[in-house]
């Protein structure tokens, strides 16, 4: 089956062993239309999904080792306004093994990962990042989607609200599932650190978010 196009630059993928790897390219790209807003807080290790402006979802997440930088080769979580530029995985089962976007037709195992100790697992589905803001997390060096930042699963023994990734953003693969299920290609995705306090969700949004006290 051909790939679905969800949005004018976004792309929605479903896994296949045989399907090419996506590579979208970077043309200018803008958010989805919609109320729609992943958040990623890194201090908190933490990822809210708010729709209509109240948080509808909240799970813990493993973000880079390395800290917050958008350089390539940093190995750093970039920060900043994103969009998811593509969802590959749907129908995938549970610890289903990603290598280049493409499944490898493995399932992930306590034995394959001894197997294979010095891999970095990308389980169950993706979720690829693109950068908005040129100049800090899009185009030149500093490009988020070049650099292959995902949200992605991960083994279930990852130790959850403790950095530990390569710069991408890992979580539960039943929580990945659950938020795959529940956005777009094309929504918005906000990578903060050091953020004080409960003004911010509302700094992100604007008008556009309630208080929810």
């Amino acid at each position: 089956m051909p790939p679905k196009t969800s949005k004018k630059f976004a792309t929605a993928f479903r896994a296949t062993p045989s399907a090419k790897s996506p590579e979208p390219s970077p043309a200018p790209l803008r958010a989805a239309a919609s109320d729609t807003l992943v958040r990623i807080d890194l201090d908190r290790q933490r990822l809210d999904l708010y729709v209509d402006g109240r948080v509808c979802g909240t799970w813990p997440v493993s973000t880079a080792a390395n800290g917050p930088g958008e350089q390539e080769g940093s190995e750093c979580t970039p920060r900043g306004e994103h969009v998811i530029r593509a969802k590959i995985g749907a129908g995938a089962a549970p610890g289903s093994v990603f290598v280049g976007r493409r499944l490898t037709g493995e399932r992930y195992t306590p034995e394959l990962g001894a197997e294979y100790p010095g891999r970095d697992w990308i389980l169950t589905r993706i979720l690829w990042l693109s950068g908005t803001e040129p100049g800090r997390n899009r185009l030149g060096r500093v490009d988020t989607m070049r650099r292959y930042i995902y949200i992605h699963g991960c083994p279930d023994d990852v130790d959850m609200t403790v950095p530990g990734s390569h710069g991408c953003i890992r979580m539960r693969n039943d929580d990945l599932i659950d938020l795959f299920d529940r956005v777009e290609a094309g929504a918005r995705v906000v990578i903060e650190a050091h953020v004080l306090g409960q003004s911010a969700p509302e700094r992100i949004l604007g008008s556009r978010l309630a208080r929810s006290e």
